[in-house]
């Protein structure tokens, strides 16, 4: 199988520090404004979706093209190879947005692209209806200078709900916000940290998580784990590595 394309979603200013990330994660990257583009295998998303910190989502970058038509946004979504992704009962719900493009009505957009995804699936599995009662597999469109960048979401929540917060703070900062504030003071465990303004201790408890290497996704789940294009245990093994790499030696 040849290599995935995959995209690290960032926010604005911190695409570098996502970078750093996935080049100490071992990834040869790209770096685009708001993401940062890297190739891998299924394992590699399991992986990414448990130890980056400061991305917001892993996709699948699933194709680009140009797009100026409702007819060339038809067929080049129709032209993706969705059966390979995609069961029979599959639910694909389809996100959009549109920016300095002439396709500028979004639900258009996602309609067209819902559309053709569905014509594609016909053509794999022979009918006509489609459940979507199984797993969940969120698509977007992305319109920008009338080229169209298709994506398949991995992630589902943003990834900096870790799982460890119940409830939040009345002006929260965001999981992965901390985390890259502390990457980016070159902080490691072996220096005191104090934060004054605690608040619900996030940057606190980012900064324990870097300390003891605990990955940041080990307390949650993510939709691609029912996907049976990712075998079972592609993502068992991402987690037994992910616990096995806990270090013990900080009080």
């Amino acid at each position: 199988m040849s290599k995935l394309q995959l995209i690290a979603t960032a926010p604005m200013g911190l695409e570098a520090v996502v970078a750093r990330e996935l080049n100490e994660l071992g990834y040869e990257t790209k770096v685009e404004n708001g993401r940062v583009l890297f190739s891998g295998d299924y394992i590699d998303i399991c992986r990414c979706n448990l130890w980056l910190r400061t991305s917001d989502r892993v996709l699948v970058k699933m194709g680009q093209f140009p797009a100026k038509t409702f007819d060339e946004l038809f067929e080049g979504v129709k032209a993706l190879p969705w059966e390979d992704w995609i069961p029979e009962n599959g639910e694909f719900p389809v996100e959009g947005r549109s920016h300095k493009s002439q396709l500028t009505s979004v639900p258009a957009c996602q309609g067209i692209v819902k559309k053709a995804i569905v014509e594609k699936l016909k053509l794999s599995y022979h009918t006509d209806w489609f459940p979507e009662n199984g797993p969940r597999y969120v698509i977007e469109v992305i319109l920008l200078n009338d080229i169209a960048l298709i994506t398949l979401d991995t992630t589902g929540p943003a990834l900096h709900k870790r799982g460890y917060r119940r409830h939040a703070t009345e002006a929260p900062l965001k999981e992965t916000m901390a985390a890259a504030l502390i990457q980016l003071s070159r902080w490691n465990g072996h220096r005191p940290l104090f934060d004054p303004c605690c608040g619900s201790g996030t940057l606190l408890i980012e900064a324990a998580m870097i300390a003891w290497n605990i990955a940041p996704g080990l307390r949650r789940s993510f939709p691609s784990e029912h996907w049976p294009v990712i075998p079972k245990h592609l993502w068992e093994e991402a987690r037994e590595e992910a616990f096995d790499a806990v270090r013990d030696d900080y009080p």
